[in-house]
Order: C-alpha cells, then structure tokens, then sequence
C-alpha cells in the first residue's frame, strides 16, 4: 500500500475521536442574485427606498441623484424566500402603532409556510416582524401555499399561491384594535379540512399549474353595492398544451371562491398577467410574441381590446420560456450551470412523496419557442394620468408602453427600443427616472431615461453563480485573496475577491469634476495640524477650495493662479503658499477672507519666479525649499524665498544644475525631526538589521528624485556645499532570459522612516519597489561637507555642469543637513540603494500619497486600484482599500473629518474614511464564455481559466492564460469544434506542473435520470505550460543592479534579510499593441504557452481530475475513475495503472495523501485507498446517506468535507480503527452538517484571514488565544447564487458556549428569524444533524446579531429561560443552564467577527 511518510507521521497525533469537529458557518459574501425588487416607503413616510429581495436574504438600497446604488442594510432572513411585494399605506387602515404611520410593510412569503408582515426599525437598523399568517407546513413542496403573492394596488387584498392547485386570499383590517388580516379564504376549502359539498364543485377549477396572478381593483371612490375583490390567474391545467386566463372572485358575504369566466385563445401560451395601475379594469396578457390589453371591468365577460406584436421586434432568438415555469430541471452536468439561479433552490418539490429524491435528471418537458416574451417589467411611479411602462423581452431589448383612455377608449403607444443589454429577471421604475435592470447571471445595471432613451448610469454587482474558485496566497504573506469563476455567456467573468479595509462614505459630489490632472491639501502653517485648502488642478485650469463643513472656492483669495494647470503646490513657510505650473512659480499671501489667519487685505499679494526660455516639466514644495525640473534641456532647479518688506517675499534661484537623465518625480519630506529617546536608540544600535539612522536633521533639506534613466536618488541641499547625492538606486529589472523590461520609471518616489531608512518608488508600469540603505551606511558623525560627493559626479553632465549659489544673508532659514556616510564608503560616489521587494499591483502608474507628513506614516499607492500601504511593515505589505478605482487621491484632514481621504472618481469628489474593520472586495475582469475552472500557476504567476459556451466558429471550449492583474487574456489552447471543456488540474512531473485536462465529446446529458452515466465519449488532454521570448506579456524574475553591483532574486533567495520577489510581469500590457501610460510599448516580456503534449479518447466524460502522491493523478470516466502516471516522467505518455467503479455517475475527486474520496450523483462519499504494490483500489468507507457531491475536499485522511446539490455541507469521518480491519461495509461517521440555503459547487480550504496593525492590540487582550489559527483548517465555500460561506474550526468549550448562546438567540424577539422560520429545523434540513452525537454547526449569522445589541439587551438574550433542551445536544445542556457571562461571549464573537469582516 502506498503510504506517504507525512501520514505515519501525523497518524499518532489523531485526536482519539474524529466527532470532535466542532465548526462555526459565516457568510462572508452575501449572495448577489436579486430575484425580487419592490419600492415604497420602508423607513419613513416621506421618502421611497428599495428593496432587494435575495433568496436568503434581504437588503435595503437607495439610489442616489448621480443613479449609484447604496446598501443601506442587509439582513439574513434565515429561510429562503419565495415572493414578496409592498402593502401601501392607505387612509382606511389603521394600525395599532403610530410609528407605523404612513409607511409601508413588506409581504414575504418563504419556505417556512407562513405569510409574513415585516416592518423596518430605524433603531434597530433592521426588519422585524410585525405578524406572521401559517399558510402551510414548512418546505417546498408544489402544492404548498406561499410560492407566489399578489397584493390590490389599493392595499385591501393579498392572495398566495401554491405552484400547483391551491391559492388563498385574504382582506385587510382597517380596524386599530385587530390584527392585519381580517378574514380570509383558502382555495380549495379543503385546505382547512372543511372539504365538505366543495370538494365535488371546486376541486379541479384551478387544478394545474398556477403561473401568475394579479388583483383587479376597483375604485374605491365610486360607489358600489358591495366589494368583492376578483384575482385573474394564469393557469396550465394538467395535460393541455396552453394556458388560459381565469377570473376567480372572492364573495365576502357568502366566504366562498368562485370561477366567474375565463379566457383563451388558440396558438400562444400566455405566461403572466399584470394590472394596468389606475385603470380599475384593464390588465395587461403577456403570452409568447405578443401582448394583449384586456378590459375586465366587466369580469364575467374579459376581452382583448388592443393587441402588440412582440415579434416585430428585432429578430429574435431562441428562448426556453419554461426556465420560469414550476417545472424540475434538468440536473446534469450542463444543465446544472445552464437553469436560472432563481430556480436551483426555489424548486425543492422532487422530495414530496412518491418522488425519487435524488431524480433531478429527468426529461422537463420545457417548451421550444421561437417568440420573444416578456421576461421583466415595470410601472413608471407617480403617474395616475397616463400609465407608463418598461418592459425587457428575453433577447435583452427594453421598451415603453404608454396607456391613454379617452372616449374612444384605451390608446396604446409602443416606443422604439431604448436599450439593448442582457435579458433581465426583474425590473423597477424608481423616482427619478431611474431604472434598476437586474440580471440573474451577470452584473445589473441603473439606467436612466433621458430625451426617449434610456441612459446607463452605474452596474449593480452580481457575482453569481460562482462555479469554481482558487485560494491563492500570492507572496506567502498569509493574505488570500480569491479568484472565482463567475456568470455564465455572454458575461462569464473572473472575480478577485479579497479582504480590503472599509471605507465609510462622507460625502459625494456630483460628477461635474471632469478633467482634474491632480490634487493636494495644503495647511496655512507648516505646524497647523488640520489643512486649510483643497487645490484641484485641471487641463487648462486652477480651483482652490477651502476645507470645513462645506467646500468653498476661494481661488481669488488665495491668489493661485486660475487659468494654469498647477504641477506642484505647497506651503513653503506660514502663511506663504506656492503654486508651481508650466510657467514658473507663484509665491501667494492668502487674505483673511480665505483664512482667518490671512493677511488683512482686500486682495492677495503675490510675486512669481520664471524660468527664461523654458517650462517646468515637475515640481515639489517643502519647507524653505522648492524644487522644480525642466524637461528640454533638463535642468534641476533650487529656489528659495526671503522677506523683502512686510508683506512682500521674493522667490530666487539658489542653484541649478543640468542633469543628463530627465527627471520623472520629485518629492520633499515636511517635517523636522527631533532625536529619539535613548531607549530607542539603544534597540536601533542593537538590532544589526537596522540599517539607518536619522537624527536631528531638518528632513526639509533633503528630497527625492526619479529619473528616466531610471533611477531613484536621495539629493540634500545645503547652503555652503550645494545639491549632493547620498544615494542612488538604479532601476533595472530583466525577466529570465536577460531582457531589460521597459516602463520602469519611477511615477514617484517617497522617502519612510520606521526604525530603518528606505525609499519607495512607484514606477510607470504598475509595480512598487523598495530600497533600503546598505546596513552600515550611517553613523553619528557630521561630516556630510567632506564625505559626501557633489552631484556633479554622478547625475551632472560634467561638459555643461552650472552650479550657481545664490545665498542671501536674509533667506528664510537655509537649516543644517545631517546626514553622515561611514568611513568605510567611497567619498567619490554616492551610496547604492539596495533594491529589497517588488510588487506588481497594478497596470498603470502607481502615485504614493502619505496619510500625513510624518515620514512613518502610511502611504496610499494608488494604481489602478487603491491600496493602503503599511510602513511599519518589512518588505512590502499593503492591504486593498474597499473602494472603487480612482485616479486621484489625497488626505484630508479638518476638525470635523480628521481622518479624511478625498478620492476622485467617476468625475466625482469622495470624501471617505478608512474605518477599523475589513470587508471583501470584489474586482471584475471580463472573459466572455462560462468560465468553468480556474488554477493558479504560481511558476508563472498567472490563472488558467477554463471557459465554454464560447461563440466563436471553430471552436466553443478553450483554456487559457490570465494576468492576474490585469484580466488580459495572454494565450490560449483551443479545443476541437463541439468539444466542451470539464475539468482540469495542475499535475507534477518531477519538477515541473502540467495541466491535465478532461472534456466532453458528446453533446446531452452526462448522466441518466437514474444517475447511472450516459454512453458518451471524452478526452484526456496533457498541456505543457512554456515560457516563450519576444511575446506580448510573461512571467519576469526581476534584477536589481544599484551602481555597479546587482544581485539577482528569486522566490526564496533573502536580501538584507528578506525576502525578495519573483513576480509575473504578464500585466505589463495585455497585447504587443498596448501601451502603458507614459506610451512606452512593453512587448520584451515573456509569454507562457500552452503546448499539447497528449491526447486519448475516452469512454465517458471527463467530470473530475486530481493529483495523487505527486506522482500519479486520478481522473473520472462515467461512473468509473482510474489511476494515472506518467511512465519515465514522461509528460507525452499516460498510463493507467488501477480502476475503481462507483455503481452511479462520479462527480467529483479528491485525494489526501493515500487516501481517495468519490463523490458520485447517489452514493455520495466513498473511501478508498491505492495499493502500488498490486496496483489495486480498495474500497474503505462508504457514505451512511444517499447525497447528490456536488464537490468535496479532504482536510485530512479521515476527514472529508461535502457539499451537496440541495443546499447543505457536510463533515464526514472514518472511525480510527486501522484500514486492515476495515471492510466494504463501514460506513463513514457524519460529524456534523450545516444546511445553506444554497448549493455550494466549490469548496476549498483557505481563509480571507489577515492580520492588520489593530490585531497586534487584540492580542493582548485576555482570551486571545482562544481561536485558532483561521487560515489552515478553514473551509471556504462559493455558491450558485453568489454566496462565500467560512466554515472556522472551534474547540468544544467554545461550541457548548455559543450553542447556548444560539438558542437563545433563535428564539429571541430581537434576533429570531424574521420569516417564522425554526431556525433549528431550517439549519438541520436535508441533513441528520438531529441524530444522538452530531454536533450541529453553529450559525455565525444568528451569532453575529448578539453584537448588534445594546448591553441590556444582550443580557436580556442570555437571560432567556429556554422551555425545551431538545435543539442542542446533550453536552451543552450544561451550559445552556448555567449563568454566561455577557463580556466573555461578546470577547469571543469579537474575534470570529473581526478576523471574518
């Protein structure tokens, strides 16, 4: 038997028992489908929000004036919902609680078989039950009441549907001292059990499947004998082909239901019906290819009184309509991904009795068409003159309707299409003129409607279904970050999601700040601590605002400049602030009426500085210094300013040099700093990795350079001895084959003091470089005039050197420099940075902006996406900033915002704050197709993407290579024309990966309806990844070459004690004609390839690839999956060793050192085990439970972790007796199980765990060791409706604790589940949980809840007494009796908290 030595080794350290598994589920990612939107009043009675309606969860949005969605709140339902709508506020009702005045309820109705009445608390920040109505028993089953809801436009009447044969209604009370419901009826009676003399008459009125309804209202301001409200049904009667329009009135007096007409016409299936809103009689009939208006005023007699052709629309394509109908769905491998989100749970009735719970496989009968439809619409709100409406058909178009009655009856006006996008799920017409468009596999979007046609505005995010993903630690920093499979054709996408640091939006402007080419915040005194201005700067243009409670331009004040591009701008002394721009350098006195503080004037004063005949190309401005460079010929220019007279300064010249590199970034420290306490000095001299020291010095005096040469230099001014070089840092970096990558010029470069000297550079290309002074390059001496060489020796063209001092006796303070080179360094050259880490973090030019002027302050590097930049850290270390791509960025700081951060995007002013708390950012790169798979090639540096559904004419599948950075598609392997793509794995070969490959070559379904594997074919394909010259985009291991040393990195190689960085350079450009910002063609990189180096055919499809003992790799066939090996590491030839056999189709593998787990449609997990020695699979374990894999990981050799095509995920384990005495017939231990809501088709292990400076302080807190570490034993797993859901290991005390706290929480007023759901038999369906000794996984949504609560209110909750003990097990009993301390529970669910969001 083969056995791996890692496994003798950990057998020992096998806990006594596998049931110890205890987990913690967290949703980190809520799911993104939106299946339902409404609008009304929700918070207060004066404005309308939105309302998402999620499968499992619910979130209240608004959109604001420039159409951008902002969350308000999102709340997990803990149930699943089915339908929902808004009950209007009308003047008859009158409800008990004045709070509720004026604002609407929300009506869900959800698999927990009630009808609930749910209002928002502004509080509690949340929605809360106001009554519940039992419809039915929990579930999902067809004929069970609360799939559908309709509610009359008046607010009087609500009615609920079963999907097949059943419906009820009932009326509201107007009543204060009543519940909601007044009376109401169920459809049949029998439903009641008073089946009496109705049951012959009404049985089979609406026996069929119902597919939509509507109320049609009645004027309640007429008169009229008396109101029986009348519901139109869309309904397909069993057997029969179409469907037919049934009235069915509701007679109050008598309580009874009765079919009053009904309405059909030969040729187009009608599929749902909505009222026309005001009309009181009239609804629109939409069928396949048309539209019919139906006058139902008189409700015995319906007819069609206008008729709109949808097929005169532009040409149409084929639709399945019955994706939208009650029908199961075909569950095959390709039809699994292929149905509507919405559909995958909502549709549970395959468990009903009778039924095979495992057949999701059979035919569904789904009807053909060639037609359009309408698949989504909405009315416009507000307009009770002409009724307007929006509609989308299925091939993505919108149009408008317009409904206008006069005597000659209704006029209807169909506009030409106003938008062409994707086909929508649901559509909302919001004030405004805004359109929420929401797809169901793809991002939504806001439109608004502008001059007849409808205008995009923003995306609304939709992730879903995430297919597969990848866990990626990229520089082993212990930061994941996800890469994820998402949408399907035409808008398949790659998603990056990581943890990013929060951002709490302040403030917003509207997009009218076009053109702007930088920005600063400038103080009115150098020692001011809040800033005083905010200086934009556009193409031709110059705005000053000042900075407090509003922003107001006060450029005329300040004396800027308007009608300039302003390069530079600072405050050079108090009360004296420069303005640097093409032209020269403007020195401004600033009046009182721009800031207390100004001179008492009506009119600035100001003096400027040209240069002769040149133009400034950059600039920086310190304290009492300014510096500026020219570009042709490139001069450095060193200016100073002096007092002349009150009121009156001169700029002058101090120096200028010519340079022979021009220059590309120019930045000047601020602050001067004074020597640190001697302990501290003490632990600097003592660590010998402390590489510089700066003491006493003025930092103003010093300044750095980049140059197109490039390079990074450090240069200091002084007074006696002129500009000097202290150190350069030659920029060279070349990729594996020796050469040179261009777009290498530094973009900017600042200098960090923290504990050590460095400098940071950003280049033109997207990466982020850090150097650091050799380690004994400075001593406490003051010697800088004689050691330090001049500029002339290095950077200086010596055959045009001109130094010019011009000192003034009465400048402003020329201060002292210190800064000392050891004896050991050669006087004649400058010292050679050291180049330490490279980072790629983006693909266009990286700017650095310090949150402050300390020199120890945090950076925002700013590239395509920002980044907050920690400077206390080794090496590079940054943390993604939650916000939106941004091209300009700067602090803020003012004493109502102290903490500001102004970012422009989107034409737009952002005022935000970082806030202590972390979220997952998600970024989007296009792909096209379905994409399928996903690996990291961590040799490369780049994402192998599988796709399929790919319209092209040769072929439909492909696989190809990704640039992580910038989603570019590098290079491609194409396979055959009817081929689809199924799975991939990297596999080793000695020392290195190839790629294996599984696909289909027959079209249809995998598997039979039984679950035995279909007669087809596929193929296994073996590609070797190679690296070529002279391509487009690649993989670079960089160089550094300071002066004239260079030391080449790698991966593991260490400089100066750390590491060094091996990056992929593929995002450089995304083809040879790309360019990076500053025009420079990137085309030297190399390009990895994907070259064939096997094929076979075969008998069946390939649905699932693994790698096994880094020597052989299994793949799946059918119901049969095999052992493979490369003989003589021959990557060309494959060779299959063993063969196992399931009895039903095998959807996934997985292995763990000699241990294999299967997962097939019926059976579930199976264990098995390879012996080499004989070359046979044995057979060890067998699933206890019948179980659809959906996929399945091992997270050790005992312990298999499952998730399963309805909704839940498991934690099986083998007992720890040895394999030998094992037989067929054991059966694996369920440890523990967690029912989601949704089917999670990838599960990996990983966490988005990573340690910000905040957690240094946590540590230190009592119980900080009481979790473990996230990252290695914690499950992620990504769902079909866009969900990641963290399963975190725990240890018994603290799952007895939170088990106790749970319950309680479950039943609680303020945290029990808002849809009347038992949160314990809705955690526990599908699954055994409820056995004796399975543990049960703890909710960390229901937990996280307790942290919302006031103090009283939490130890109200944990001071519930519990009536039964039956929903926990018996080992926390217990505890669940025992006192529990508020402080330690909220201590603990801190932790989880903050290391999850």
């Amino acid at each position: 038997m083969a056995v791996a030595e890692e496994e003798c080794s950990s057998t020992k350290s096998r806990s006594a028992s596998n049931n110890d598994s205890h987990y913690l589920a967290k949703c980190v990612l809520k799911g993104s489908v939106v299946l339902h939107v409404v609008h009304g009043r929700i918070r207060s009675p004066s404005f309308s929000d939105i309302v998402f309606g999620k499968e499992t969860s619910l979130e209240l949005v608004i959109i604001g004036e420039d159409g951008i969605v902002q969350s308000v709140c999102e709340q997990a339902v803990f149930g699943t919902i089915k339908d929902l709508a808004v009950l209007r506020w009308n003047e008859r009702f009158h409800h008990q609680n004045l709070q509720m005045q004026g604002r609407d309820l929300l009506v869900v109705v959800s698999d927990s078989g009630k009808l609930s009445f749910l209002r928002f608390c502004n509080e509690m920040h949340r929605f809360f039950p106001v009554t519940h109505v039992q419809l039915s028993s929990p579930g999902n089953l067809r004929n069970q009441l609360g799939q559908m809801l309709a509610i009359d436009s008046n607010g009087c009447f609500i009615a609920t549907s079963a999907y097949e044969d059943r419906l009820a209604m009932f009326s509201i009370s107007m009543a204060t001292d009543s519940d909601i419901i007044d009376k109401r009826i169920f459809y049949p009676p029998e439903i009641e059990g008073d089946s009496g003399v109705a049951r012959s008459v009404h049985r089979t009125s609406i026996s069929g499947t119902i597919w939509s309804m509507c109320f049609i209202s009645k004027d309640l301001n007429q008169p009229s004998g008396g109101y029986n409200p009348v519901l139109a049904i869309i309904l397909n009667r069993r057997g029969a082909v179409l469907t037919e329009l049934v009235l069915l009135e509701w007679i109050i007096i008598e309580n009874a239901v009765r079919v009053i007409s009904q309405y059909a016409e030969a040729g187009h299936v009608a599929h749902s019906i909505v009222e026309v809103p005001h009309s009181y009689g009239f609804a629109f009939l939409f069928r396949i290819g048309d539209a019919l208006l139906m006058d139902l005023r008189d409700a015995h007699n319906p007819c069609c009184v206008y008729k709109t052709s949808l097929n005169i629309l532009p040409t149409s394509v084929e639709q399945n309509f019955a994706e939208e109908s009650c029908r199961v769905h075909d569950g095959d491998e390709d039809g699994i991904f292929n149905v509507a989100a919405s559909a995958l749970l909502e549709l549970k009735d395959y468990v009903a009795k009778g039924d095979d719970p495992m057949n999701v496989d059979g035919d569904s009968g789904m009807v053909k068409s060639t037609s359009k439809h309408v698949c989504a619409l909405s009315w416009e709100p507000g307009n009770e003159k002409n009724s307007r409406m929006i509609f989308c058909v299925d091939t993505g178009e919108l149009f408008m309707i317009e409904i206008s009655f006069d005597s000659d009856g209704p006029k209807v006006n169909l506009s030409d299409c106003l938008y062409r996008g994707l086909s929508c799920k649901a559509l909302l017409w919001f004030a405004g003129g805004f359109l929420a468009a929401l797809v169901e596999m793809g991002d939504g979007m806001v439109l608004k409607l502008e001059q007849g046609r409808l205008v995009y505005r923003s995306p609304i995010q939709n992730i879903a279904p995430i297919l597969d993903m990848s866990v990626v630690d990229c520089h082993d920093e212990e930061h994941d970050q996800m890469f994820a499979c998402c949408g399907v054709t035409p808008e398949g996408s790659l998603r990056i999601i990581r943890s990013g640091i929060s951002v709490e939006k302040l403030l917003r402007t509207a997009p009218i700040y076009q053109g702007i080419t930088g920005t600063w915040t400038v103080k009115m005194k150098v020692i001011d601590s809040y800033h005083s201005f905010l200086v934009l700067s556009f193409v031709e243009e110059t705005r000053v605002l000042s900075v407090g409670l509003s922003f107001t331009d006060v450029t005329d004040s300040v004396g800027f400049q308007p009608d300039v591009s302003t390069l530079a701008c600072g405050v050079v002394d108090d009360g004296l602030l420069v303005q640097i721009h093409k032209n020269g350098v403007k020195l401004c006195l600033p009046t009182t009426v721009a800031h207390p503080e100004g001179i008492p004037l009506a009119s600035p004063i100001c003096t400027s500085w040209f240069p002769e005949n040149i133009s400034i190309s950059l600039g920086a401005v310190g304290y009492n210094l300014i510096v500026v460079a020219t570009s042709s010929p490139c001069f450095l220019f060193i200016l100073g300013v002096r007092s002349v007279s009150a009121y009156q300064y001169e700029i002058y010249e101090m120096q200028h040099v010519r340079l022979q590199n021009e220059v590309s970034c120019i930045s000047i420290p601020h602050k001067h700093f004074d020597k640190k306490p001697s302990t501290f000095l003490s632990n600097l001299v003592d660590n010998s990795s402390a590489a510089a020291l700066l003491i006493g010095v003025n930092i103003g005096r010093i300044f750095v350079i980049g140059t197109h040469k490039p390079s990074v230099e450090i240069l200091s001014f002084l007074p006696d001895e002129g500009l000097r070089i202290l150190a350069s840092g030659a920029i060279s970096l070349t990729n594996t084959l020796g050469t040179a990558v261009s777009g290498c010029v530094p973009q900017d470069a600042r200098l960090v003091l923290v504990d050590r000297f460095y400098v940071l550079s950003g280049l033109r290309n997207g990466m982020l470089l850090r150097f650091e002074l050799p380690a004994a390059s400075m001593v406490f001496s003051s010697e800088l005039s004689s050691h330090s060489p001049s500029v002339s020796s290095c950077s200086v063209n010596d055959a045009d050197t001109n130094l010019s001092n011009m000192m003034a006796p009465n400048s402003i303070g020329p201060q002292m420099c210190a800064i000392n080179l050891s004896e050991e360094t050669n006087i004649n050259s400058p010292v050679n940075l050291q180049l330490i880490a490279i980072r790629r973090i983006g693909i266009t030019p990286v700017f650095l902006v310090p949150l402050s002027d300390s020199l120890e302050a945090d950076i925002i590097a700013l590239s395509d996406r920002p980044w907050l930049l920690q400077s206390a850290r080794h090496s590079l270390s940054y943390t993604s900033i939650s916000f939106q791509p941004s091209t300009h960025v700067t602090p803020v700081c003012s004493m109502e915002c102290p903490m500001g951060i102004l970012f422009v995007a989107e034409n737009s002013l952002h005022l935000v704050e970082m806030v202590h708390s972390k979220r997952l950012n998600v970024q989007k790169f296009y792909l096209g197709g379905t994409p399928r798979k996903v690996l990291y090639h961590s040799e490369s540096r780049l994402l192998l993407v599988m796709r399929t559904e790919l319209s092209q004419d040769t072929y439909s599948s492909d696989i190809c290579c990704v640039d992580p950075l910038s989603g570019s598609v590098l290079s491609s392997f194409k396979l055959e024309l009817g081929e689809t793509g199924k799975s991939m794995e990297l596999v080793r070969v000695v020392n290195e990966q190839v790629l294996v490959i599984g696909t289909s070559l027959s079209s249809g379904p995998a598997m039979m309806p039984s679950g035995e594997a279909e007669s087809t074919k596929g193929r296994l394909i073996v590609l070797c990844l190679e690296h070529m010259q002279n391509s487009d985009s690649g993989s670079m291991t960089f160089c550094s070459k300071a002066g004239s040393s260079s030391q080449r990195t790698s991966p593991f190689r260490e400089i100066v004690g750390y590491a060094a960085e091996q990056l992929s350079g593929s995002s450089l450009c995304s083809s040879p004609d790309d360019t990076s910002c500053d025009g420079v063609r990137l085309e030297e990189s190399e390009a990895w390839q994907l070259r064939l180096a096997y094929t076979a055919t075969w008998p069946g499809m390939v649905l699932a690839i693994c790698p096994y003992l880094d020597r052989y790799f299994l793949a799946s066939a059918g119901n049969s999956f095999y052992v493979c090996g490369f003989p003589n590491d021959n990557p060309q030839r494959v060779r299959r060793f063993a063969v196992g056999r399931t009895r039903f189709m095998i959807m996934s593998l997985t292995a763990h050192f000699t241990r294999i787990a299967v997962g097939d449609c019926r059976d579930g997990v199976v264990f098995y085990s390879y012996h080499e020695d004989s070359r046979k699979l044995e057979q060890l374990y067998c699933d206890p439970e019948q179980r659809l894999v959906a996929d399945c990981i091992l997270m050790d050799v005992d312990t298999a972790v499952v998730s399963d095509r309805k909704g839940s995920i498991a934690v099986l384990s083998c007992s720890n007796h040895l394999e030998d005495n094992a037989s067929p017939e054991c059966n694996l231990t369920l440890n523990c199980s967690y029912y989601m809501g949704e089917i999670a088709m990838s599960i990996k292990k990983g966490s988005f765990s990573y340690k910000l400076p905040a957690d240094d302080v946590l540590k230190g807190c009592d119980g900080s060791n009481t979790i473990i570490d996230f990252s290695e034993n914690s499950i992620m797993a990504g769902t079909l409706l866009g969900s990641i859901i963290m399963l975190i290991p725990i240890s018994r005390e603290e799952h007895e604790l939170l088990e106790a706290v749970q319950a309680r929480l479950a039943v609680h007023q303020l945290t029990a589940p808002i849809l009347g759901n038992d949160h314990n038999e809705f955690r526990s369906r599908e699954n055994s949980v409820r056995k004796a000794g399975v543990s049960k996984i703890l909710d960390g949504d229901m937990l996280a809840q307790f942290l919302e609560l006031t103090s009283m209110q939490q130890e109200a909750v944990l001071a519930l007494p519990l009536g039964s003990l039956e929903t926990v097990t018996s080992s926390s009993k217990q505890t669940l009796l025992s006192p529990i301390s508020v402080n330690r529970v909220v201590q603990l669910l801190e932790r989880v908290h903050y290391a999850l969001n």
